[in-house]
């Protein structure tokens, strides 16, 4: 009897708790892939059905063509000059605005989001304005790669910066200080303790700065123009496409710049998390 009791389970003290979040937690889950079918996932299937409706040998006609693919060619070198040179400037930016201390930063911290709020459209026409053939500088890049590379410039410069800046800020100094007081100059202290945390947060500003620049049509519609094989980009080209009421080849492109983009954030992302990875 007594090793009966013994073995006997503890009697039960009421109901076991429910685990905390999990009904809120599957009604949270439920809503935000609701949400996101309703505004992503539905919107980017209708655009892979219009693109492939008329089946793959369409689809392929359409991004084949010569016009297209010269539209797309030079959306995707406009796009990685403007990307690599803000990579770049992005950085020093950053170091500045966090590193150095002058009268007025706030201002240029308030300006960097600029490109966020502003229409883009207004970008192009004021950079048309200040370089085009009747600018105050006697400089005209309208119609030019120049002048798509200046405006992509101006609406990825925030990715660039702003990935890079909270990093920055939140390095620990005393690695820098440790490093100088063992001999380390300037340049090697960057290279050796300060450039590695750093190429995480600059491979994520490249990632999304080319993922954006690839498919911006405001700034650039009006400084590129509508040049077939000379300035001519894929969002351009997309555009007259719909004018033109040729809605197959436009959706066509817009599928490859759609799958590009993915592809970039995922290989930027990998390579961030590995190079992340072998930091720590």
């Amino acid at each position: 009897m007594v090793t009966r009791a013994l073995d006997a389970p503890p009697p039960s003290r009421g109901r076991q708790r429910a685990r905390p979040g999990g009904a809120g937690a599957s009604i949270g889950l439920g809503i935000a892939v609701a949400y996101l079918s309703l505004i992503v996932l539905i919107p980017l299937a209708a655009l892979a059905w219009s693109a492939i409706g008329g089946g793959w040998s369409a689809f392929w006609t359409a991004v084949s063509s010569p016009e297209a693919v010269a539209a797309l060619r030079l959306t995707f070198e406009v796009s990685a000059a403007a990307v690599a040179i803000n990579a770049v400037m992005g950085t020093v930016v950053a170091w500045v605005l966090v590193r150095d201390s002058f009268r007025g930063r706030w201002a240029v911290d308030v300006l960097l989001d600029l490109p966020f709020a502003l229409p883009t459209i207004v970008a192009g026409l004021t950079l048309l304005s200040l370089y085009g053939v009747d600018g105050p500088f006697g400089v005209n890049i309208a119609y030019t790669r120049i002048g798509i590379v200046m405006a992509l410039i101006f609406v990825t410069l925030p990715f660039s910066v702003r990935a890079v800046q909270p990093v920055l800020a939140a390095l620990d100094r005393d690695m820098e200080d440790a490093a100088a007081t063992l001999g380390a100059g300037p340049f090697t202290v960057f290279r050796k303790v300060i450039l590695p945390n750093l190429v995480p947060a600059v491979l994520s500003g490249i990632g999304l700065s080319f993922s954006r620049a690839i498919g911006e049509f405001g700034a650039v519609v009006l400084i590129a123009g509508n040049l077939p094989f000379k300035t001519e980009t894929a969002s351009v080209y997309i555009f007259g496409q719909i004018e033109n009421d040729n809605s197959a080849a436009a959706a066509a492109a817009s599928l490859v710049l759609l799958l590009a983009s993915l592809v970039l954030l995922v290989v930027f992302g990998l390579i961030e998390s590995r190079v992340t990875r072998h930091a720590r």
